[in-house]
Formats: C-alpha cells, sequence, structure tokens
C-alpha cells in the first residue's frame, strides 16, 4: 500500500509500465472532468471506474481483493477513510477470476483518511476496505484507476 498527496504521485514511476501510463494521465489531465462509469487508457491494461456513492459505516464493510489489478484510489470531492488489512493473517472467504472481486477477513493494519488531494494505491491481492464514513456529510465522487499487473 502507498498513501500519499496526490501532488507526489509522479515519485512512483518505473515500478510497472501500466502503473506509469496510469500515473502520467493523472499528472496530465483533470481528472474532475472524467465522466461517470469506465474510461479506458489501455484497454483492459489500464482503465478508471469513476462512481458517485455514499460512504457508510465501518461495521457494513468488508475487506476486499483483486489478484490482477492494482488500485488507485482517488476522491474527488467528498472524504472516506480506507483501511488495509493484513495479508499474513488473511482468509478468502470468496473470489471471482472474471470479475477480479474477493472478499477477505483479515485483521485491521493502517487506516487512510483519503478526501481530494490525496491516493492510496492499493497492490494486487492486498485486502482494502474502501467507503468508510469519516463525517456526516456521506456523499463521495471517487475514481478508481484498475493498473493490470
Amino acid at each position: 500500500m502507498i498513501y500519499d498527496k496526490l501532488v507526489n504521485i509522479g515519485r512512483y514511476k518505473g515500478m510497472n509500465r501500466n502503473l506509469d501510463t496510469a500515473i502520467d494521465y493523472i499528472l496530465q489531465n483533470d481528472l474532475s472532468a472524467l465522466p461517470l462509469g469506465r474510461t479506458e487508457l489501455d484497454g483492459d491494461h489500464v482503465y478508471i471506474n469513476v462512481m458517485e456513492a455514499a460512504a457508510g459505516p465501518l461495521e457494513t464493510k468488508s475487506y476486499e481483493i483483486h489478484k490482477k489489478y492494482m488500485d488507485i484510489q482517488i476522491d474527488l470531492s467528498g472524504t472516506e477513510a480506507i483501511h488495509t488489512g493484513d495479508t499474513g493473517a488473511m482468509s478468502v472467504d470468496s473470489y471471482d477470476a472474471s470479475s477480479d472481486f474477493g472478499t477477505v477477513q483479515c485483521p485491521d493494519l493502517a487506516s487512510c483518511t483519503m478526501g481530494p488531494g490525496n491516493f492510496i494505491l492499493c497492490m494486487a491481492e492486498e485486502p482494502h476496505k474502501p467507503g468508510i464514513a469519516v463525517s456526516d456529510d456521506t456523499r463521495l465522487k471517487k475514481c478508481v484507476f484498475k493498473v493490470h499487473i
């Protein structure tokens, strides 16, 4: 997991070619101008999902994993917390290879407060629990870059 200010995202280039594609896009484009839904940057190698959602109570959220993709999660408006979990103590509840989505049980490892100007990069197979409310205003608009490993 990498949690940092969005202005620093260029520091993470060079780890993966597809990640570099996502970072270049972030550095060169206004993310708030993206339409809702899927925007492809490089087919299934790198794409963006923009969504409006409501954050919710911690106890209603589950840890998720992806085996084929890293996530770069960025709040465009609103603020949520995202927890990351301990991969060493993780047990898989379910995983669907066609959607690259699974749920797991694991202890909390860290909690990051998001909001505009921050990002979190969750590596493949790293449990993360997004969408946790941090205030009474639960409205979110966020983009999630899906980066194939």
